[in-house]
C-alpha cells in the first residue's frame, strides 16, 4: 500500500490521487493538517530526497516568509522550519516498499510504476 503524504486541498496531490486511480493503485492519504508530521517522518524524507528537495519554494508559504528566514534555511534548522510551517513542504511525497517519490511528474510516476501506455 503507497502513502501520499500531503494536503487533500492540494491540486498537485489531487493529481495525483486521480493518476494512481487511473492506474488502479491503492493508497492513503496522510494529510499533515488533521494527521500531522513529525520530526521523524522529516528526517527520513530529508535523507531520502535531500533537505533542498523538500522545501517548496514556489509556495506562498514560501513567499510569505522574511527574507532573513529565506537566506538562512539550511540542513541544520530546515526540519524545525518544516515543523512550523508544513505547507512549506513539497507535495505529494509518495513512499511505498519500493516507491519514493515526491512532487508529481507522469513520466517519473509511469517509469516507477512501470506503467506502459
Amino acid at each position: 500500500m503507497l502513502t501520499v503524504y500531503g494536503i487533500k486541498n492540494c491540486d498537485t496531490v489531487k493529481k495525483t490521487f486521480a493518476w494512481l486511480q487511473q492506474h488502479q493503485l491503492e493508497a492513503v492519504l496522510h494529510d499533515y493538517r488533521q494527521h500531522g508530521i513529525d520530526h521523524q517522518f522529516l528526517q527520513h524524507v530529508t535523507e531520502i530526497f535531500g533537505w533542498e528537495n523538500l522545501v517548496n519554494k514556489r509556495s506562498t508559504t514560501w513567499r510569505n516568509l522574511d527574507e532573513q528566514t529565506k537566506n538562512n534555511i539550511n540542513s541544520h534548522n530546515v526540519i524545525e522550519l518544516l515543523l512550523q510551517q508544513p505547507t512549506l513542504i513539497k507535495r505529494p511525497i509518495v513512499l511505498g516498499k519500493q516507491i519514493q517519490l515526491i512532487g508529481f511528474n507522469e513520466k517519473q510516476y509511469a517509469a516507477a510504476f512501470g506503467v506502459t501506455k
